[in-house]
Order: C-alpha cells, then sequence, then structure tokens
C-alpha cells in the first residue's frame, strides 16, 4: 500500500514539472543571436530590451515593442561560444546609457545550481500547495466523520485523585455509591445471590451540595475506566449527531467494562420530551430517545454503571427515571450541623488555621450553606487574613468571611447623613427588640448599622440546631419580626422609608404560601389553591392553572392581608411596650455600630433593672425581661434553611438584611 502511495505520488509530481516546464518553454521566444545583437546596437528599431542576464551559455531576460508599450515579452538567446560573452555585456554597457531604464546582469557558470532552484521554485510551491490541500481535504474529512463520536473524557491514571476522604456532608450518598463502588472491585459477591448490578444511579440536589465531587471520588475509588461527559456535549447544529454520540460512548463504555460513565448536567438533554410549543423537529429529543434505548439495552454482565447528575430533576422526562434505568436516585442535600462541621475541615486541611478556631460554631453560624459555600467561607477567611499579614487564619476572619458571603463586602466608603444612619439604627433595632419577646423565633446573634452588599444594616439571628419543619406560630413570629423595622420607623419618625422593601416582600411570600400552599387558613380551611402546571420550556412559574373562582381569589387577599395585618400590630403593641428597651438598642448602635448577642442582653438587663426600679418606686409591677428571653434561649429546635420548594417561604435562617435602601 505504501509503495503504490508513492509511486501515485512520484508519477504525479513529474507530470507535474512536464506541464510548468512545456507551459515555460511555449512561453519563451527564443531569439537568434544576430537578432539579439542587433537590438543591442539599435539597428531593430522596433523592440526595446528592458531586462537581460548574460550567463555562458545563454542570455535570458524580456524586452517590450513600441506598438505594445505594456507588455513584456521572456525571451532568450543560446551563444555559440564562450568569446561572445564579454562582447554582449559591452553592449549592455553601451545600450543602459541610451535606456535607464534597462538592467542587465552577468551570471557566472558557478550559480547554475541557483538558477535551477529558481526555475523549480514555481513548481515547488505548486507541489506544497497541491499537498497542504490534500492534507486538509484528508482532516476535514475525518472530521466529517468524527461528528458523530463521543465527546467523553477518560480518566487518566496520572491525575489526581478524588476519595471519599475529600467528600463531607452527605454520608447516606457516600454509602449508596460505596456499594456501586465494591460491586466493580468484586461483582461475583453480589451476583451469586442474584443481585443485579444498578443501570443508573441519578444524583440530584440544590446547586453546590458536591454531586460531581461525589462522582469524581467514586472514580478515584472504583479504579475502573471512567468517562465524564456534559450533557450539552451531546447537542450539536447537525440533526442526529446527539443519537449518534450517545451510540459511541456506550460503545466506548462496553469495550472498556467494568466502567463507569458520568454524565454532568444531564437536563441538557433528559428533558421532557413533547413539552414544547409548536412543532417542529427537536434533535434533543432524538438524542433522549437514543439514550432510553442505550440504557434499557445493558446487560448486567457488561458491567457498564451510568452515573448522572442534576439539580432539576423535575424537568427529566418520567422514561429516563424509571426503575430499569435509574434504578437509584439519590438526594444530596444541604449539609446538615454535623455535615457542615466535617465539610469545614475539610477545606480546612490545606489552610493554617490558628486553635482558637472552633468549628461547630463555624456550622451553627452557616445553616443553608452548600458546600460550594462553605468552600467560598474557607477561602474568603484566609484571603483575608493573608490580607491583613497574618501567620494563620483566625476565628475573627472566619466571623468576617461568613458575613461576607451572606451579607455582602462592607462598604465602608458609604457615607450616610446623621439622620439616616438613626433610622438605620430604630429600623435595626425594631427588628432585634420584636425577636426578643417572640419565642418562636431564633435567637438574635448580631445587630449592626454597617453597610454591607446592598444592605445599609442588618440583623443576624442563629438558629440552636437544624430543623425541617415549621409551624404556623414560627411563621407567624417570622413574619412578625421581619415587620418589626418598619414598625419602629413608624413610632420614632412618624414615617416610613423604602427600606424596607426586603422585609414586606418576604412577609407577603410567607403570608399568601401560609394561605394557598401550607393550609394555615382558618377561614379557608386546609387547601392548596393554585396548580402548578410547570411548562419546562417556558420556565417554571409562566403558566399557572387557577382552579378556583373569582370570590376564593378575593377571599385568598382578605386572607393574606388579615395574617399581615395582626403581625404588624403585634409588632406595633411589643415596641410600644418596650419603648425604652428600642431607645437603648437604637443609641448604642449610632454608638457602637454593632452589637453582639452578649451585649444586646446586657443593654436590655439593663434597661430593664431601671424600669423595675421605677415600677417599685410607684408600686407597681412589670414582667421581667429575664422570663422572655428565656423563653426565646431555649433548645426550640430550628429551622434548616434547606427546604422544599413548598416550604421555602420559611426559609431565613442566617443574616437578615432588612434595609435594602434608603433615600
Amino acid at each position: 500500500m505504501f509503495n503504490r502511495t508513492v509511486l501515485f505520488y512520484g508519477l504525479l509530481l513529474v507530470i507535474i514539472i512536464l506541464v510548468v516546464s512545456s507551459i515555460q518553454t511555449e512561453q519563451t521566444e527564443k531569439l537568434a543571436y544576430d537578432d539579439f545583437d542587433g537590438i543591442l546596437n539599435g539597428e531593430v528599431q522596433d523592440m526595446q530590451l528592458l531586462k537581460a542576464v548574460v550567463s555562458a551559455s545563454k542570455v535570458k531576460g524580456s524586452y517590450r515593442k513600441t506598438s505594445e508599450p505594456n507588455r513584456e515579452y521572456p525571451y532568450e538567446v543560446t551563444l555559440a561560444t564562450d568569446g561572445q560573452v564579454p562582447d554582449i555585456l559591452k553592449a549592455c554597457r553601451e545600450y543602459k546609457k541610451q535606456y535607464p531604464s534597462f538592467e542587465y546582469e552577468n551570471e557566472a557558470d558557478s550559480n547554475w545550481m541557483f538558477s535551477i532552484m529558481t526555475s523549480l521554485l514555481p513548481i515547488l510551491l505548486l507541489i506544497g500547495v497541491w499537498f497542504f490541500i490534500l492534507k486538509q481535504m484528508q482532516i476535514g474529512g475525518s472530521k466529517a466523520m468524527s461528528f458523530g463520536k463521543s465527546r467523553a473524557r477518560l480518566n487518566n491514571e496520572g491525575q489526581p485523585k478524588v476519595t471519599f476522604n475529600d467528600v463531607a456532608g452527605c454520608d447516606e450518598a457516600k454509602e449508596e455509591l460505596k456499594e456501586i463502588v465494591e460491586f466493580l472491585k468484586d461483582p461475583k459477591r453480589f451476583q451469586k445471590l442474584g443481585g443485579k448490578i444498578p443501570h443508573g444511579v441519578l444524583l440530584h440536589g440544590p446547586p453546590g451540595t458536591g454531586k460531581t465531587l461525589l462522582a469524581r471520588a467514586v472514580a478515584g475509588e472504583a479504579n475502573v475506566p471512567f468517562f465524564s461527559i456534559s450533557g450539552s456535549d451531546f447537542v450539536e447544529m447537525f440533526v442526529g449527531v446527539g443519537a449518534s454520540r450517545v451510540r459511541d460512548l456506550f460503545e466506548q463504555g462496553k469495550k472498556h467494562a467494568p466502567c463507569i460513565i458520568f454524565m454532568d448536567e444531564i437536563d441538557a438533554v433528559g428533558r421532557q420530551r413533547f413539552a414544547g410549543v409548536g412543532g417542529g423537529h427537536d434533535e434533543r429529543e432524538q438524542t433522549l430517545n437514543q439514550l432510553l434505548v442505550e440504557m434499557d439495552g445493558f446487560n448486567t454482565n457488561e458491567e457498564v454503571i451510568l452515573i448522572a447528575a442534576t439539580n432539576r430533576p423535575d424537568v427529566l422526562d418520567p422514561a429516563l427515571l424509571r426503575p430499569g434505568r435509574f434504578d437509584r436516585q439519590i438526594i444530596i442535600d444541604l449539609p446538615d450541623l454535623n455535615g457542615r462541621k466535617g465539610i469545614v475541615e475539610v477545606h480546612t486541611k490545606n489552610v493554617v488555621v490558628s486553635k482558637d478556631v472552633d468549628y461547630n460554631v463555624l456550622a451553627r453560624r452557616t445553616p443553608g450553606f452548600s458546600g460550594a459555600d462553605l468552600y467560598n467561607t474557607v477561602n474568603e477567611a484566609a484571603l483575608l487574613a493573608a490580607r491583613k499579614v497574618k501567620d494563620c487564619v483566625q476565628m475573627e476572619d472566619f466571623e468576617e468571611a461568613i458575613e461576607r458571603v451572606t451579607a455582602g463586602p462592607e462598604r465602608k466608603s458609604r457615607a450616610i447623613t446623621d439622620k439616616e444612619k438613626k433610622i438605620v439604627a430604630y429600623h435595626e433595632a425594631g427588628h432585634a427588640v420584636v425577636g426578643l419577646f417572640l419565642a418562636d423565633i431564633d435567637p438574635v446573634h448580631k445587630v449592626s448599622i454597617l453597610p454591607r452588599g446592598r444592605a445599609l444594616g442588618y440583623t443576624m439571628h442563629l438558629p440552636v440546631e437544624d430543623r425541617y419543619l415549621t409551624t404556623k406560630k414560627e411563621l407567624l413570629s417570622r413574619m412578625t419580626t421581619l415587620l418589626g423595622g418598619r414598625v419602629a420607623e413608624d413610632i420614632i419618625f412618624h414615617d416610613v422609608t423604602t427600606g424596607a422593601q426586603n422585609d414586606l416582600e418576604r412577609v407577603t411570600d410567607i403570608s399568601h404560601k401560609m394561605v394557598c400552599n401550607f393550609g394555615m387558613s382558618e377561614k379557608l380551611g386546609p387547601l392548596t389553591f393554585g396548580l402548578n402546571e410547570n411548562q419546562i420550556f417556558l420556565g417554571r412559574d409562566f403558566y399557572k392553572d387557577r382552579e378556583y373562582s373569582e370570590e376564593i381569589q378575593f377571599e385568598i387577599d382578605k386572607e393574606v392581608r388579615q395574617i399581615v395585618d395582626e403581625c404588624y400590630h403585634k409588632a406595633k403593641r411589643i415596641l410600644e411596650e418596650n419603648r425604652d428597651i428600642l431607645d437603648s438598642l437604637a443609641n448604642a448602635l449610632l454608638e457602637r455600630e454593632v452589637l453582639l448577642a452578649e451585649e444586646v442582653k446586657k443593654l436590655v438587663d439593663e434597661t430593664e433593672a431601671k424600669r423595675s426600679g421605677q415600677s417599685e418606686a410607684n408600686g407597681g409591677e412589670d414582667l421581667k425581661s429575664d422570663d422572655r428571653l428565656e423563653t426565646n434561649s431555649k433548645d426550640e429546635p430550628v429551622e434548616n434553611a434547606s427546604q422544599s420548594d413548598d416550604d421555602s417561604a420559611s426559609e431565613s435562617d442566617g443574616a437578615e438584611r432588612p434595609v435594602e435602601e434608603v433615600l
């Protein structure tokens, strides 16, 4: 085969040389020596020489006819003897005196190699261009044939491995995946009892919870070939490419069995079919159909497992989720208290941490944080410590990093007037005071009027422990606390500002969900109103079917308004009865700008002591703050922010951002 190829290109080269040589020969005019000598001596009037290259055997050059001044004619003169060269050169010098534009050159015989190379240069260039075109055609052909090839990447043994020791906060998911790894290592142990390998494993959960990291850990633990690909790699502008790539992917998996195929963001190709608006051919549907066929056609002896990850399991096609395709669905939720502690310990392995850092406190300070959020917090703390030229990362750096992640960076350059600062102080003090006198609310951890992000101030509530259910009383207490800032502005300044915008949005959302989603309305009863018909390609909440009448809608609006009004009046009653505590906290914020939980409690105790002294002097009795604060500091279960979509109204653990903007 090689000899035939060489012979073919050799014959092609000879043909090209002959063709080019014949073309050059036909174009070059042969002149007799006498005619050329006559031109030099001026005997031929209608021809003017432009160039002459004199060698030992011939003269080459070009001339111009007087009748055609814009055209050049190449010529060649063969010399009979070497003695003619000096005469020609002498005549050329005389000719140049008459025609200065004439050029001549004496070419020695030693330059015959250069002359040959000069004549062959066009031929070589033509051959080079020809080979380049052939090469591009071959590459283009191979690329055209590779459109249907899978773009899955096979992990290399030289890459750093991730193991289960590098993953924390999802112990149940790790146990499920460890069984997959054990099956790949020793399949006979399961097959002898009649067990069959799962065809597919679907990892789903909120963003940043470690789905891809878990898949990398499986690859590091299994020591089997691991193919990784993204769902978007299947989609191409050409019809049928996605389905072809799916076939090629599973063919590669069968060749390397036992192996694992990891498909990240499977919702790019696994969306529900027939959900689009309008007709036409959908390339994604063809890709999904092929994926369904390949998954359902697995043979247990092939030992190929598909692991997919997504944070949108609600949009996946039901045929993809049935047993036989994805036999296991592993939920990777936001980490709990112990999970957050483990994640922080994992991320601080390579960080120089001070001995005063308490991981339990960090875990309590970060409810609702995902693994990615915790990594960002540890990294921000390390950067803050490095910025301050410290030898290690201290607890204060972690606290500052948590506030940066939750509320945004501190905006020291944002100068506000004394009037606005006073409004912000009373707003935040209103949140804190209402929270202190409610039993079903998380304890106040920190109150600040330093601008952070878009907020001019914030009140932070720190939960005691994680919890996953929220009662009606807790939702009402949360709404009352959110309205405390707006009520404080109204009581003190007899006016309101735009700073409570975020509070009002959250209060309205919670009250509406209490009535329409949670069935917590006494008048409407335990019913839900509004069926979400999520259109996959139109967004989650673009279309909402309302199966109730206008009268019910009117009652819903009345119930939502009544719940908010009750919470508003309750917050107003608390602040009016504890006006002295509100003033004390606001004045302390104006003086110190930041108050921690211990400082808040100390101020409340001092104010209560003064109130008790005045009450005893007046012969009256007053309720002591200690009893109220004790009801707030009991070990009540605390809600975790990782709730379902229907329970998202209760997600307010962590730093509040009550003041968005103050005009």
